[in-house]
């Protein structure tokens, strides 16, 4: 070691002291090699280049650009995402009610009287044309009766288990692989950039704060949806939280402004949904004081996922697209905006 050699001749004095600076400084000790650094990844790579990833980086640029009159400070920068339809699939049904029906098999033994009452009889039976036909306050009752009469925890430890064991239909992957890829890339794309992303849907809280932090990286506090009732009680094993039945509230069209405020408290600058339930989020968005961006996808590819919008009683989207045109908010085409729908397919050209 040359410069240690040098330094030992000059022990002892001022000027040994200074020496020693001097070729430590120009010859800096020996250690691992640096590894060059890896070029920066493009953002969003399965979005296609058009007007739809354009916006998207146009609004990001303006918010976050300190010398700008659109600058917002991190704490404002808030953007709420629909789930169903909006974050992953939602088509042959809601996976939600996927897991309703799958329960009323589990219970089917311990309510005989399922078997003459509708819908669970249709469900039972697997009367596709009956279920077909199922109302609103049918869909209703059969999740409130499959999600109560446990704790908090054993809903979750339910939950759980069957999005490791159950597999969606069309595609026979766990459901949790049926986010959209684009997605989950601008999700990380605005937190990169000061965003905080939070989940405002129809479906059941406790539901999607199950996996919302391994799919979405968005944590069980910053997701707002349907809740039902809850009670605290003390049992045997200790202090609890019990799921009763009955709707507490349903996190949809206009309540999901009520969600957000009284959930988040503060109103968002970017606003994505699919759609009409998710139109009063939008004009919320919008009205707020300064930069928004509102986007709608729009389901049109068939062949990697599902062609729907107005009159598909899933994901029905008329009004919020009639809006959407009237007053230039971003709509994405799955079709021709995403290279690739799911992480699991190979991108388009």
């Amino acid at each position: 070691m040359i410069w240690l050699n040098r330094t030992r001749r000059l022990r002892g004095g001022p000027l040994a002291i200074l020496v020693t600076t001097l070729l430590l400084l120009a010859c800096p000790s020996p250690g691992p090699e640096t590894a060059e650094a890896e070029p920066a990844k493009p953002a969003l790579p399965s979005w296609n280049e058009g007007a739809a990833k354009q916006a998207i980086r146009d609004f990001v640029g303006r918010v976050t650009d300190p010398s700008g009159p659109d600058f917002l400070p991190e704490p404002e920068r808030v953007a709420v995402f629909d789930n169903d339809g909006t974050l992953w699939a939602e088509h042959p049904v809601y996976f939600q009610l996927a897991f309703a029906v799958d329960r009323v098999h589990a219970l089917a033994a311990g309510h005989p009287e399922w078997r003459e009452r509708q819908p669970y009889r249709a469900i039972l039976e697997n009367d596709s044309e009956r279920l077909g036909k199922m109302t609103e306050a049918e869909l209703v009752e059969v999740v409130m009766a499959t999600h109560a009469g446990m704790t908090a925890d054993e809903f979750a430890r339910i939950v759980g288990n069957w999005l490791d064991a159950a597999r969606h239909p069309r595609f026979d992957r766990p459901f949790t692989e049926c986010a959209y890829q684009p997605m989950l890339e601008l999700l990380r794309f605005l937190r990169d950039n000061g965003f905080k992303t939070f989940i405002v849907s129809g479906g059941g809280i406790d539901f999607m704060r199950v996996f919302s932090e391994e799919v979405y990286g968005i944590p069980p506090e910053q997701v707002v949806g349907s809740m039902g009732g809850l009670r605290f009680e003390m049992g045997d094993d200790g202090p609890a939280l019990v799921r009763e039945p009955g709707l507490f509230f349903i996190d949809d069209k206009a309540d999901k402004p009520v969600g957000i405020h009284r959930h988040i408290g503060r109103r968002p600058v970017l606003a994505f949904g699919n759609s009409d339930g998710d139109l009063q989020m939008l004009q919320y968005t919008e009205g707020g004081p300064g930069p928004a961006l509102m986007l709608l996808v729009r389901h049109d590819d068939a062949e990697r996922e599902w062609a729907y919008d107005r009159e598909s009683p899933i994901g029905h989207l008329d009004k919020a697209l009639d809006e959407a045109a009237a007053r230039g908010w971003t709509v994405v085409s799955m079709k021709n905006d995403w290279n690739r729908v799911f992480f699991w397919e190979a991108a388009t050209d």
